[in-house]
C-alpha cells in the first residue's frame, strides 16, 4: 500500500523528535552531576607535585587559579600534609640545597626565595642551616673565579677596577653583602696575579647590589 504524505510526514517528525540515538533526552550537561570539588583540587594537586615539589603556598595559589573554593583547598591540602605529600619542612631543604648547588645564591637570597613561596620562619631558618659561612665563602669565589675573563689585565688599574665592580656587583645580585663580594673578589683578583704586587691599592668603591 503506498505511503499516505500524512503519514510520511509523521513518520519524519517522529524521527526528528527521537534523534540519531532514539527517544529525545536531556543534554549530558543538564543531566550530569557538577564534579566533585574536593576531587578536582586532588587532581590539580597530584599533577602539580608531578610535575615537581611544590610548597603548600603555591599550591594554594595554583588552586584558586582554578577557581577552587579555599575551604574546599584548605581541607584538600591539609589532608596532603598528614600524608606527607605535601611538606614544607621537605621542601625547603631540598630548595635550599638545589639552588645552592646549581645557582650559589647566598642564604638571604635563598631566604628570599623561600619566603616569595610561603616558607618562613623556623621551617626556612632550619633548611638555611644547611649553608655555613664556609659555603657561602668557598661559593662566592668559584663564581669570582668563573666570571673573571682569563685575559683580563690585572696590571692596568682601568681594567682591573672594572672587573672589581662588575664582579662584585655580580656577587650582590646573588645576595651576597657588599662587604663579604668586595673582600672576596680582592682576595680572587691577588691569587690570579699569583702573590705579584699590582698597581696601586683596589678600587675601595663598590656598586650597591639592591
Amino acid at each position: 500500500m503506498t505511503e499516505s504524505p500524512y503519514a510520511r510526514r509523521r513518520r519524519r517528525s517522529s524521527a526528528r523528535s527521537r534523534g540519531p540515538e532514539g527517544p529525545a533526552a536531556s543534554s549530558p550537561a543538564a543531566s550530569d552531576p557538577e564534579p566533585d570539588p574536593r576531587e578536582v583540587a586532588r587532581a590539580i594537586v597530584l599533577r602539580q607535585l608531578t610535575a615537581s615539589a611544590k610548597s603548600r603556598k603555591q599550591l594554594e595559589d595554583k588552586l584558586a587559579d582554578r577557581n577552587v573554593p579555599e575551604d574546599v583547598a584548605r581541607e584538600v591540602l591539609d589532608r596532603f600534609e598528614e600524608v606527607r605529600l605535601v611538606d614544607d619542612a621537605q621542601y625547603a631543604e631540598l630548595y635550599v640545597r638545589s639552588r645552592a648547588s646549581s645557582r650559589k645564591l647566598s642564604r638571604s637570597a635563598l631566604r628570599r626565595e623561600l619566603a616569595s613561596r610561603g616558607v618562613t620562619g623556623e621551617v626556612a631558618e632550619e633548611a638555611l642551616e644547611q649553608r655555613t659561612d664556609d659555603d657561602e665563602r668557598a661559593d662566592a669565589a668559584e663564581l669570582v673565579r668563573r666570571k673573571l675573563p682569563a685575559g683580563t689585565d690585572l696590571s692596568d688599574r682601568t681594567e682591573r677596577d672594572r672587573a672589581v665592580r662588575r664582579l662584585v656587583g655580580m656577587l650582590g645580585r646573588k645576595g651576597y653583602a657588599p662587604g663579604l663580594a668586595f673582600s672576596i673578589v680582592q682576595e680572587e683578583l691577588a691569587a690570579r696575579a699569583d702573590g705579584a704586587e699590582l698597581d696601586g691599592e683596589l678600587d675601595g668603591t663598590y656598586p650597591d647590589p639592591s
